[in-house]
């Protein structure tokens, strides 16, 4: 899953959100570096992570791209799903999905001090360009993608695949849909835990 889905699926805890956006770029023990909640964001990502890879759906999805995009088309497969819960946002939040992230901006900027490095070198150009909320249209993605693209030094093809995923927009959004219930189910279970 991509930014939008890690930060849903952290509940209403603002510093489980942010160590769950963050989680990325923090290896090995180093979340004990943080606050408590910070922590718990950064393993729930992890656990989140090691759910998705393995989830036979989602494989299903990354089969699809995997001979075009190869070892991207996780990567691409995770957007995806992001457009997917911001275009159908209303089935999963009472609040209304701009309402969200605009929250979430806030609470990036607040919580400052806490954030590592590569996510404040990250927030500039997430809030000016309003990523969370350009999930939800496909030009969105298209902007994403080609971002994505530039950053690994055009190589992977990544800002070609709007046209698998309006080609197979339906499959992916049931498969999208199936499995974030699941997902969504996993991750009530598992927060408590962590």
């Amino acid at each position: 899953m991509n930014f939008l889905a890690h930060i849903y699926l952290s509940g209403d805890n603002e510093l489980v959100q942010i160590g769950n956006l963050m989680a990325d770029g923090i290896r090995g023990k180093r979340y004990d570096e943080f606050p408590p909640d910070v922590r718990t964001g950064i393993l729930l990502h992890r656990e989140i992570d090691t759910f998705t890879d393995a989830h036979p759906i989602f494989r299903e999805s990354t089969k699809r791209l995997h001979s075009q995009y190869h070892h991207y088309a996780g990567v691409i497969v995770d957007v995806f799903y992001d457009h997917f819960l911001a275009h159908n946002w209303a089935l999963y939040s009472t609040e209304p999905l701009e309402d969200f992230v605009a929250r979430f901006y806030d609470t990036l900027e607040r919580h400052y001090d806490l954030l590592t490095d590569r996510t404040r070198d990250m927030m500039p150009p997430m809030i000016r360009h309003n990523w969370l909320l350009s999930y939800r249209d496909v030009d969105g993605i298209a902007r994403i993608m080609t971002q994505m693209d530039h950053r690994t030094g055009n190589v992977s093809g990544m800002r070609n695949c709007v046209g698998e995923l309006l080609e197979y927009y339906e499959e992916f959004g049931t498969e999208f849909r199936v499995f974030f219930e699941e997902l969504r189910t996993f991750c009530r279970q598992k927060l408590p835990l962590l």
